[in-house]
């Protein structure tokens, strides 16, 4: 009786859980139809090569696609060498002790932080407090510190997941830490920092209410041709296009998104070909 009650409930489980994903993937299909069906037809080289307009039927995507290659360009200069460097240390240096401890919980907790709050620190740090202003280097700061925490989780458990024997191997042939840590665990744990890595900026390319937060510009006819101009992301100006009464903008957000979800596949099928390409090296 007990066994016949207990395959019930595994059976009631497994359908709500089955029900859950057919909802979820039910509702992703039938938006993403909506969204085809509306910016298909506005798809052209035309639409990414051209500059946002007045008109319609003539705005582009191009200062907000390279608004938004220049952002992660820079986010990856800044938070690459500070978010690797500070998983090696926790992981291959740092002393088990409180500090450390209180350390790494507080990093933990800082990745489950909403973007909202990266946007209120970057805004009172770098554009009041370093007089960074609306400027492309500001965005990339507040975005650096959006995705530091997720690059030093995703760099330490690769790190962590480096075998002991390697290292105690190399320590017995006379290497230094450094150099145990240089040519043998950084080339064994790569695949998996870069998949964090690449994963960390696919989410930073699609948030908006940190660059809103810190007032980046939603519309801009020019492109950003320093460090300190003025600049706008694809997040930024499919909100602008979809707050327009216009139906023809509406068309063009449909677009800008289809972009967006390109460029968000494109980066995650790239962290999924590289880790598979460059774990085949390395299998312990």
């Amino acid at each position: 009786m007990v066994r016949r009650q207990g395959k019930f409930g595994e059976a009631i489980f497994y359908a709500t859980c089955l029900f859950s994903v057919g909802l979820g993937l039910l509702m992703l299909g039938a938006l993403l139809v909506d969204i085809f069906a509306d910016g298909w037809h506005r798809l052209s080289l035309d639409f990414l090569t051209s500059y946002p307009s007045r008109r319609p039927q003539s705005a582009g995507l191009l200062v907000a696609l390279v608004g938004s290659l220049y952002l992660m360009l820079l986010t990856a200069i800044i938070s690459l060498p500070i978010g690797v460097g500070a998983a090696i240390y926790l992981e291959e240096y740092a002393r088990n002790n409180a500090f450390t401890r209180l350390l790494e919980h507080n990093i933990a907790n800082l990745a489950a932080l909403p973007s909202i709050i990266y946007g209120l620190l970057g805004l009172q740090l770098f554009v009041r407090v370093f007089h960074l202003e609306r400027s492309l280097l500001a965005g990339a700061f507040t975005m650096a510190l959006l995705v530091l925490p997720i690059i030093i989780m995703s760099s330490r458990e690769a790190i962590k997941r480096v075998p002991h024997s390697l290292r105690e191997a190399a320590f017995a042939l006379g290497a230094t830490r450094w150099e145990v840590i240089r040519h043998q665990v950084l080339p064994v744990a790569f695949p998996g920092i870069l998949t964090g890595c690449i994963l960390a900026f696919s989410r930073a390319i699609g948030e908006t209410a940190p660059l809103i937060t810190i007032g980046a510009i939603t519309y801009m006819a020019f492109l950003p041709d320093s460090l300190n101009s003025p600049f706008t992301v694809l997040p930024l100006q499919i909100f602008n296009w979809i707050s327009r009464p216009q139906a023809g903008f509406h068309a063009n957000a449909a677009a800008g998104i289809i972009v967006l979800l390109v460029l968000l596949l494109g980066m995650n099928a790239v962290a999924v070909f590289l880790r598979r390409k460059l774990e085949r090296r390395y299998r312990f």
